[in-house]
This record gives structure tokens, sequence and C-alpha cells, in this order.
């Protein structure tokens, strides 16, 4: 199993210098990618310019959105532009992962309709996937830099069927949220299910993510930043801080939960911006 870790962009407070040297640290220890969380009212980075600023500072880890909320998006064309640049940009190291969202005020800030977003959310699949393909768009022709020969692979993420309908008719895969590794083998019977009816040949890609904390304080470190991204949700956000592997011990088992179930590869997610955090996480799991 592959092992990434998240770039601390949702964590609030964030500095530039911690983003960029966790870039080049995870790089130089051999996690597999960089991801990002997304979320539209929050003072998080935005995810693909967070991802851009890792790319210009790496050479050779991927670089992931895990996910983007793409339906909060006005425009399919403007997200295919953004992440082909990404993807030129790190010479293809980028994996598109997007997902339908679940909250009304990030489409409210963007102007995006949140009712139809799952009808709209194929739509766009469609759209991007059209457009990285060549299809033409007025007198300059395409939009964006051509990835045509090799677009970005697209994980969908989701627990509703139509998530994995969708991984299977638009992805390359599908992206489990942080629920523990017991929640990942039904739902991988799901997808491969859907990827059967489907007519996909070969095998979907299986991702997850999880939390994770090895600071000095892991309980006020997860409180403070999982616990705030949350806070919209009182009940989640405890047991979402509860449920973050804390300590050397924690984060192992978590990772060996998730290779026992089948998982391809697990993106780790940060309690603080600390780039030690990279180092402590790379010695215990690496």
């Amino acid at each position: 199993m592959k092992i990434g870790i998240g770039l601390p962009n949702t964590i609030p407070g964030v500095r530039r210098q911690e983003v960029l040297e966790w870039a080049r640290r995870a790089e130089a220890a051999g996690f597999s990618t960089l991801g990002t969380i997304d979320r539209i009212v929050h003072p998080n980075w935005e995810p693909l310019v967070a991802l851009s600023a890792a790319a210009a500072v790496t050479e050779r880890i991927g670089l992931t959105t895990a996910i983007l909320i793409l339906p909060s998006r006005p425009s399919a064309a403007v997200v295919a532009k953004e992440a082909a640049t990404v993807h030129t940009l790190s010479e293809g190291r980028l994996v598109l992962g997007v997902a339908v969202g679940g909250r009304p005020d990030d489409f409210e800030a963007t102007g995006a309709p949140f009712g139809d977003r799952g009808q709209r959310f194929e739509q766009m699949l469609d759209e991007v996937k059209r457009l990285w393909a060549g299809e033409e768009r007025g007198f300059a022709g395409g939009v964006g830099p051509d990835v045509s020969g090799d677009p970005p692979p697209i994980v969908v993420g989701g627990q509703v069927e139509a998530a994995f309908r969708r991984a299977a008719k638009y992805g390359d895969g599908w992206i489990h949220g942080t629920a523990p590794p017991e929640s990942f083998p039904p739902a991988v019977e799901k997808l491969e299910a859907a990827w059967r009816a489907e007519g996909r040949e070969g095998e979907p890609r299986k991702l997850s993510l999880s939390y994770f904390s090895l600071d000095n304080e892991p309980q006020a470190a997860t409180r403070g930043s999982i616990g705030d991204y949350y806070s919209f949700a009182p009940d989640y956000a405890e047991q979402s801080v509860a449920g973050t592997p804390k300590g050397e011990d924690e984060v192992r088992e978590r990772v060996r939960g998730f290779e026992e179930v089948g998982c391809d590869e697990l993106i780790m997610f940060p309690a603080s911006p600390d780039p030690d955090q990279v180092d402590k996480l790379a010695s215990v799991v690496l």
C-alpha cells in the first residue's frame, strides 16, 4: 500500500514557508503523494493553487485533490483548465479527486446551485473529460494546456450508491473518506459491482484518507484544527477528533488496518502545520 501525506492547507494560519517546507520534506521522505482537502467557506488554501505551489518545489511526488468539491465551482471549463495547468506544471503528477460536497454555504459563496449538485457533478465530469481529450471551444481551439495524451486520473469520493456509479462511469477509481478501515470493504464491494456493471476493464484505484497527530499535545492539536474544520457539525467534530489516531501506536494501527483491507493508497492528513510532522510520520509508517 502506498502512503501519501496531506498538505496542511486546511489548518487556519498555516504559513507559506510551512507549506513549501512540508512539500519538500514529504518528497525527500518518500511519501507517494501530497493531498489537499477542499472547502470554500473556511480559511483553507484553495486545493489546486496549493498543489501548484507544491509542484514548483518538488520533482517526483504525486499531487492529489482529496477531494475538490467540483459542483461548487460555477464552471467545468475553468476547473479543467486549472487542473490541466497543474498537471502540466508538475509534468504529469496530478490526480484529480472530486466529490459533490454537502454544505450549502460553500455553494452560496460561489453562486453555484446546491439542489441539483449531483446532476451538475456528472455533467461537469463529462465536460472536463471532453475538454482534456481536446474538444475545441471557440476561435483559439482547446481549453488550457494539451493533456490529451496523458490526462490526470480522476477519482470520485462519496459513500452513496451514485458515487460508485460515477466513479465507474467517469473515473479511474474511488476515494474513501476519513472513516475507519472496517467501513472500507463493503464500500469496495459496491465500487467493484459498479465497475463491472459499467463494463470497465482492469481494477479501479481504491484510496482512503485518514487524519493523524504525532504532536506533543495531540488532543489539543486535533481539536484546534480538525475539530475547527468540522465545527459546523459539533457531534461529527467530536467524533472526528476522537477518531484521529494519536501517537505512534495508533498511527501504525490505522495504517495496518487499511493495508489489511486492500487499500491501494492511504493519504494521511495532519492536525498541525509543523513540518516536523512529516519526518515523524515517515519514521513511523515508511
